[in-house]
């Protein structure tokens, strides 16, 4: 079992829970963790590179010379990737990188993206935030309490939260979605994870019906 604290706003350790690693998958698996990553990145891609062929720049097709009897070396058209303002020899062409992998294992990196967080001690459990004046400087407070100012984090939460979401965008580093939207990409690309209590049972009832 893991056992992690649970602290207030103020940085203050006011309990603990306790979470059995078979909840989020038993163990970590890195090479589903960076498949499931390489997944999330590659559907990210726009795809919309573009270069011109040789049959698609201005030029005439003519043979600039004779092949034989000028003494220079044979050419073909002003076309060529070989000659300047030349076409591109196999350059990119606009494309779908799009992929999937099986749900279930895409459900199981995200579980397990989880688990590493909690293993590697970089996930904070806070029991709740509520603050007193919905302020960007308050939020930036309550991180500098929980000892994770300057530092990349996950902000979870149980459903999405308006004011929340207003005083936390504008720090730098800092991701906050609800607990509902969380993927292997999202997880591991912050390094440091906080999760309100109600957040993690979220998580905890979402891993038991997977």
């Amino acid at each position: 079992m893991l056992k992690l604290s649970v602290f207030n706003q103020n940085g203050d350790a006011v309990g603990s829970v306790d979470i059995d690693p078979q909840e989020f998958g038993g163990e970590v698996n890195k090479q589903l963790l960076h498949d499931v990553v390489l997944m999330h990145l590659a559907n990210q891609r726009a795809g919309t590179h573009s270069t011109l062929r040789r049959g698609e720049v201005e030029g005439s097709t003519k043979k600039l010379f004779r092949q034989k009897g000028t003494g220079n070396a044979r050419v073909g058209t002003r076309r060529t990737n070989k000659r300047r303002g030349g076409g591109t020899a196999k350059g990119p062409k606009p494309r779908d990188y799009e992929y999937h992998m099986p749900k279930k294992a895409v459900r199981l990196a995200t579980r397990m993206a989880l688990l590493s967080k909690f293993q590697d001690q970089e996930a904070v459990i806070v029991d709740d935030l509520n603050l007193n004046e919905w302020k960007t400087k308050n939020m930036a407070k309550v991180l500098k309490n929980l000892k994770l100012h300057g530092k990349t984090c996950l902000i979870g939460l149980p459903d999405y939260n308006d004011a929340v979401h207003r005083v936390a965008r504008n720090l730098k580093g800092v991701d906050l979605y609800p607990v509902a939207e969380f993927n292997t990409y999202t997880i591991l690309r912050q390094k440091h994870l906080l999760l309100t209590k109600s957040a993690l049972e979220a998580l905890r009832s979402k891993a038991k019906k997977a």
